[in-house]
């Protein structure tokens, strides 16, 4: 079932910037499976390079984000930082690296049980914060709380949820009335 809104969510996103971009988006399910499984294939995707994985977004990042910015990212507290950036370098990171098409740094992401875009991009931001103070980057623990969250939050939107239409009927009567 997860699978199936991520889909659905993917198509959507894939539409709106097919669309800006002048692309024609996919129209069947299909389209988008084929489109999907060549693009995480890609080392590079309109002009920009993919990382393959965690690591190599790191050393990605560290390339990207010039020394003085990597010095006042470094000295502020991590939650901080990950709330600080999430607007930008996150937003940066969310679009360039294909995590709504699908790309193979996101596919990777996908397989390790991380699902959403924005997810992803906290998940490397703490990373980069952790490997620049030389702190252990705790992938497992990081997933881990993701799940948490997740899990979290859905099980909020469903005791918020509203009741669409809700039917009495009198007990020990049979649908004729007697």
């Amino acid at each position: 079932m997860k699978g199936k809104k991520w889909l659905f969510l993917l198509f959507g996103m894939s539409l709106i910037f097919g669309q800006a971009l002048g692309q024609k988006p996919p129209e069947t399910e299909k389209e988008f499976d084929e489109g999907y499984q060549r693009r995480i294939q890609m080392e590079y995707i309109d002009g920009v390079y993919i990382p393959k994985d965690l690591s190599d977004a790191l050393v990605q990042l560290s390339k990207l984000v010039d020394r003085e910015s990597r010095a006042k990212f470094k000295s502020v507290p991590e939650e901080e930082a990950i709330h600080k950036l999430h607007f930008s370098l996150g937003r940066w990171i969310t679009l360039n690296w294909g995590f709504y098409e699908g790309s193979r740094l996101s596919h990777g992401l996908r397989q390790m049980g991380v699902y959403h875009p924005e997810d992803m991009a906290r998940l490397i931001i703490r990373s980069f914060h952790r490997s620049l103070n030389q702190r252990p980057i705790d992938l497992k623990g990081q997933i881990e709380a993701i799940q948490a969250e997740q899990k979290k939050r859905l099980e909020e939107r469903l005791q918020k949820g509203d009741i669409l239409y809700e039917e009495k009927r009198p007990l020990g009567r049979d649908s004729s009335g007697q």
